[in-house]
């Protein structure tokens, strides 16, 4: 099982400290961000990630290097260099198709670099369970924070539904597919919502609460309520 890493994104509402750094090599409680994800992937029995980048990306191979140091392998998805710019999440996946599932239809994690979620477990048995299913995505989901009290989607059993209201939030992690994203042209910006709201229309889409702390870093304020936080 490989996994994506996202960390292209420019952090704007955590100016002027991504300024000259990106968000995912921001330290908390000592160490980046991104860390802590390569440290818990590399726990449970993930030995090759893929860091998609485009702000300040040079930075990040440069702080991480090839993964050895964690026994992982990493590869640098170079959105900047490649693109001009971020393609957005779902954009970023797709390009980063043929390291995360070379043969076609492997099933992959993505988290995003800007959330910080100490002790969580990503399951290789779980992974597997959902690897030889038929489902586009496993989300884990939070309850509503407040600043996104609509939240995304509602769950039924193990099912994830839209029609308001929402009670849960997207973590931004999951088990994805291929399939997803494999209609999106190399290179192209996408976001990854509409193409998850679809697949949950299409029943394809089951989720998970996840249990534990979970910090989504998006300005100064939740940068220092995470690193402050027992």
């Amino acid at each position: 099982m490989r996994a994506l890493i996202l960390a292209a994104g420019r952090g704007e509402r955590m100016r002027p400290l991504t300024d000259t750094c990106p968000k995912p090599l921001l330290p908390v409680r000592g160490k980046p961000l991104i860390e802590w994800h390569l440290e818990a992937l590399a726990r449970a029995g993930v030995r090759e990630v893929v860091v998609n980048t485009a702000w300040l990306e040079a930075q990040f191979p440069a702080a991480l290097g090839d993964g050895a140091r964690w026994g992982l392998s990493i590869r640098y998805s170079m959105e900047g260099r490649d693109h001009g710019g971020a393609l957005e999440t779902a954009g970023g996946i797709r390009k980063a198709l043929p390291w995360l599932a070379p043969h076609g239809d492997e099933a992959f994690w993505v988290v995003s670099g800007d959330i910080f979620m100490p002790g969580f477990d990503f399951d290789a048995h779980l992974a597997q369970d959902f690897a030889a299913g038929s489902d586009l995505g496993l989300l884990w989901l939070v309850p509503n924070p407040g600043f996104h009290e609509r939240g995304d989607f509602n769950l039924q059993g193990t099912r994830l539904r839209r029609g308001a209201p929402h009670a849960w939030t997207y973590a931004n992690v999951a088990l994805l597919r291929p399939g997803l994203v494999a209609d999106l042209p190399v290179g192209q910006r996408a976001p990854l919502g509409p193409l998850l709201f679809a697949a949950a229309a299409a029943d394809r889409l089951a989720g998970r609460v996840l249990d534990g702390p979970w910090h989504n870093i998006g300005t100064p304020a939740q940068l220092a309520a995470a690193d402050a936080a027992r």
